[in-house]
């Protein structure tokens, strides 16, 4: 199949992506003296910056690559849930999954850059597990969801408390139902909650947290091992790790793939992440090989490592990057 119809193939695609969200804050301004009061740096502000982060950045991801994004997460009925809405709807995130509750505060982590460095952040967040009341309303805007008709769903756990065990169960009993694609990108708590996904994607420091394992990436033989013991324990139908600088392992019943990292000048892997999970899941939902999905992904990641700060993937750039790759 051609890239181009591939890439075509993706604008067809709703995918719904469950989660925590969060605003990234950003003040940013110069620092040319130090208080009298303390001894901190004053900050001359020169604008102020909110931009969507957790799971709400791989719904951006999603809409970077054509397709629809509806995300699913629970945030405050406060002026920061509201703002958040907006710059859904600034940035064509569908936002029809979201439950606005008076229990709860929406979570925002605020940096502050003086002369392009990071001197503090300042975390405003909840993150016990949300209440029965809230998983009960969550759960039904995902139903309402996947009966209107939806392609593949993200897991996108940032340990935050919207995924809760009865909601990652009830859900996943859903799609399965549905016969809806699965992808997670996990987090340690609950990492073995996601009995039977289509896809399971830690990167190699969660999966040897999850399993409480220790070994060098170099043993390859060990490094299996581990993946063989997460495949027990969760019946999942492909595993999917990212390795960092080795690169990428993905896993089906018939094969397993290891993928080399392309040579970057990394700037920052925040967010990384993010992406890897969006154009692994779209490319599942398209129904490429596992080979395609690891390369692609792999691929997608490495780019956006090469830009400062949380940014989503795009699209010309990965077309590009792939037609390079495969014409060697």
């Amino acid at each position: 199949m051609k890239i181009q119809d591939i890439f075509s193939q993706f604008v067809t695609k709703r995918i719904a992506i469950l989660g925590d969200v969060m605003m990234d804050a950003y003040v940013i301004g110069s620092v040319t003296r130090i208080s009298p009061e303390a001894p901190v740096p004053i900050v001359s502000l020169s604008k102020k910056e909110n931009r969507l982060g957790g799971a709400a950045n791989v719904a951006l991801n999603i809409v970077s690559l054509g397709a629809e994004a509806i995300i699913c997460s629970v945030v405050g009925d406060d002026s920061e849930g509201e703002e958040l809405v907006q710059i859904f709807d600034q940035e064509k995130v569908n936002s029809s999954g979201i439950v606005r509750s008076k229990h709860r505060k929406t979570t925002v982590k605020t940096r502050i850059i003086g002369n392009n460095q990071q001197l503090l952040r300042v975390d405003s967040e909840q993150i016990d597990p949300i209440s029965t009341e809230e998983e009960n309303q969550l759960i039904q805007k995902v139903s309402n969801l996947i009966q209107s008709g939806i392609d593949a769903l993200i897991f996108e756990d940032y340990n935050k408390g919207v995924l809760t065990e009865r909601v990652i169960s009830e859900v996943l009993d859903l799609c399965k139902t549905a016969n809806i694609p699965t992808t997670v990108d996990p987090k340690r708590d609950n990492f073995f909650a996601y009995k039977g996904v289509t896809l399971f994607k830690p990167n190699l420091k969660e999966l040897k947290e999850g399993l409480n394992v220790h070994f060098d990436i170099a043993n390859k033989d060990a490094f299996e091992d581990a993946v063989q013991l997460l495949e027990a324990k969760l019946q999942n139908e492909n595993t999917f790790i990212t390795l960092s600088e080795h690169g990428v392992f993905i896993k089906s019943s018939s094969e397993k793939i290891y993928i080399p990292a392309h040579i970057r000048t990394i700037a920052d892997v925040s967010g990384a992440g993010d992406t890897v999970i969006s154009v692994a899941t779209l490319c599942l939902a398209i129904g490429l090989p596992i080979e395609k999905v690891a390369s692609y992904a792999n691929l997608a990641g490495g780019l956006v490592c090469e830009k400062s700060g949380v940014v989503s993937i795009e699209k010309d750039q990965l077309i590009e990057e792939i037609q390079i790759i495969e014409k060697n």
